[in-house]
């Protein structure tokens, strides 16, 4: 089953109010509640597209794949590259917290050099 996966992304840009950050972008109270919950069941592609320019993200980014119990697909299906590993997801703010200070250096000065 296809779902969508924004909590991660949300941890990972600082979005501390998920509702009032989708509403605040221009989608409509129900439909933030709905994407939220795990409701939505018909997902527009102007949403899609709204979703992605302000998370900076691709659509890929926005799904995940769990078979159900009766779906077996072959290792090679695309749709297994959506499948999320499991982990428990801390928010990037508190994983920088115990970051010691040189690997942090290191970091940001990689970052700084892709661009």
């Amino acid at each position: 089953m296809l779902n969508l996966n924004l909590k991660p992304i949300f941890n990972a840009r600082g979005i501390e109010r998920p509702y009032t950050f989708l509403v605040k972008a221009g989608i409509s109270r129900a439909t933030a509640h709905n994407i939220l919950n795990s409701k939505t069941r018909v997902f527009r592609l102007d949403h899609i597209e709204l979703l992605c320019r302000i998370l900076i993200c691709e659509p890929n980014d926005l799904l995940s794949y769990t078979p159900d119990s009766q779906t077996t697909l072959p290792e090679t299906h695309p749709l297994n590259n959506l499948r999320k590993e499991t982990i428990s997801h801390t928010s990037i703010k508190d994983s920088l917290a115990n970051i010691p200070y040189k690997e942090l250096k290191e970091i940001t000065s990689q970052l700084f050099e892709k661009k």
